[in-house]
């Protein structure tokens, strides 16, 4: 099926989103039991950790860890975010620097500034969304405001309630950071989310079992073998483990001098949207297919044009001496073999 569909359901009873693009499964959101990132705590500080310059604080679900703590003392209430999921046995990440984030706009408390998306090239679409946030936010107020790309399709109504919404909620938030700990604003949900963050223009599905009948639940099930097919007989094989993703590729019966070449870009342009569709972050190891040295160059250029336009923040650390690749993704889903599991 050509074009774009978001399609919301319920797998194993849990509220699921779905986006399908020319009938290949893109992203999928799942809920699940740990708190969501976004969630905002007034959260209470318990014990500093000595050699990592961070804290444990106590919040209503339990430790968190926030990094680079100074001038924090233990019991003293703050506010703080979850930016992502933990690993087994660790607390919830979580950051002071706290986003109130929406489809059209993110509020930025205690960073002052007025931006617009720079994929917003229109000079008077730019001049017509400053001058609704002229209108909505204060000239002295201690909040910045970003407007998202989504701005340019968005009706004028919808981009002014949505920007004077996230501004009463971060302005309720940010004046209730005393007291004990308290959970004050949940994480975005699936079908929340999928409305956030998945802006073009789509069919919107919301039948019952439309999950089954529109393909998900088929991608879903590629997803728990191991291998993705890369064409020509190449494959990837990948492989969470409790310290790292581990990525193998393999060039299959092909044994011509371009073949390694081949898999490897291949790879580089499928890997951003496999790790997304599995959930999978932290440290992400390449074991690529023999390739010379001079081509090195041109595989990092294809694989950072893949993350560019993938949404979770991965850092490209570069070769081990052994000649793997080497990433950094933020943990910002649950592995999905959890959720179908």
């Amino acid at each position: 099926m050509k074009g774009s569909q978001i399609i919301l359901d319920h797998l194993k009873g849990r509220e699921a989103a779905a986006l399908m693009v020319d009938g290949r499964l893109e992203d999928v959101l799942i809920e699940n039991d740990a708190p969501n990132p976004g969630t905002i705590y007034r959260a209470i500080a318990d014990r500093p950790v000595k050699g990592q310059g961070g804290m444990f604080l106590k919040s209503p679900d339990g430790m968190v860890f926030l990094r680079q703590v100074k001038g924090l003392a233990p019991g003293q209430p703050l506010l703080v975010q979850v930016t992502g999921y933990a690993e087994d046995g660790k607390a919830i990440p979580v950051t002071q620097k706290v986003l109130f984030k929406s489809r059209y706009a993110i509020v930025t408390p205690g960073a002052p500034g007025r931006n617009i998306s720079r994929s917003i090239k229109d000079d008077d679409l730019r001049d017509m969304l400053l001058g609704i946030v002229n209108e909505v936010m204060d000239d002295d107020e201690d909040m910045g405001l970003i407007l998202r790309s989504s701005c340019a399709t968005g009706e004028v109504g919808e981009i002014a309630e949505d920007i004077d919404a996230m501004l009463s909620l971060a302005r309720q938030v940010m004046a209730d950071a005393e007291g004990p700990a308290e959970l004050l604003v949940e994480g975005d949900t699936p079908h929340t989310e999928a409305w956030r963050e998945w802006t073009d223009t789509a069919e919107i599905v919301t039948r019952e079992d439309s999950f089954d009948t529109h393909g998900v639940l088929d991608a879903l099930e590629d997803l728990k073998s191991i291998r993705v097919p890369l064409g020509s007989g190449a494959s990837m094989f990948i492989e969470p483990t409790r310290a790292l993703v581990a990525v193998d590729v393999n060039t299959g019966g092909d044994t011509s001098p371009a073949a390694g070449l081949k898999a490897n870009m291949a790879t580089a342009r499928s890997l951003p949207r496999q790790l997304r569709l599995r959930g999978l972050g932290g440290q992400i190891t390449l074991d690529l297919a023999p390739m010379p040295k001079k081509d090195r160059r041109a595989f990092e250029s294809t694989l950072r044009t893949s993350l560019r336009a993938d949404q979770i923040d991965t850092t490209m650390v570069g070769w081990t001496p052994l000649g793997h690749y080497e990433l950094q993704r933020k943990r910002s889903r649950l592995p999905i073999l959890d959720a179908l599991s």
